[in-house]
């Protein structure tokens, strides 16, 4: 009964200490004309989301999106809550209805830093190992 207690405490420990990992598969970037050092979950939801083209601070912000990967797709789920599919058609029905358009959309995460470095205001994600050199690096709260 001991042993089982163990194991069962170890799986637990595990499994928790698995869960930050996953939670870090993206980093937020921000072009450094971007006032903020830190951004809630809330106001990326609604800036990917074009239900807001600024931060709390004032910051005019442009989304970029990854076309696809581990960081795309850790993103999606942990701040907008759509698979990739659905977000594809949200953002179809913006623009059918004329309320928003197509986010700039790129290819790998080297692109998603070279954009948001070359464009003021721009806010994107990368995968958390990917070197941000030129942008700033936004905190999650």
């Amino acid at each position: 009964m001991k042993n089982l207690k163990q194991i069962l405490m170890a799986v637990a420990v595990i499994a928790l200490a698995s869960v930050p990992a996953l939670a870090g598969g993206a980093k937020v970037i921000a072009n450094p004309s971007v006032k903020a050092d830190s951004v809630s979950a809330d106001e990326l939801k609604s800036v990917f989301l074009e239900e807001s083209s600024s931060l709390k601070d004032g910051s005019h912000v442009e989304p970029v999106l990854a076309k696809g990967g581990s960081a795309h797709d850790a993103f999606l789920q942990d701040y907008l809550g759509k698979s990739d599919a659905a977000l594809q058609t949200y953002y179809r029905s913006l623009v059918f209805t004329g309320k928003g358009s197509m986010p700039k959309t790129v290819s790998s995460d080297a692109e998603v830093v070279a954009y948001v470095a070359k464009t003021k205001g721009a806010i994107g994600y990368v995968s958390s190992g990917t070197s941000a050199e030129g942008v700033k690096t936004l905190e999650v709260k």
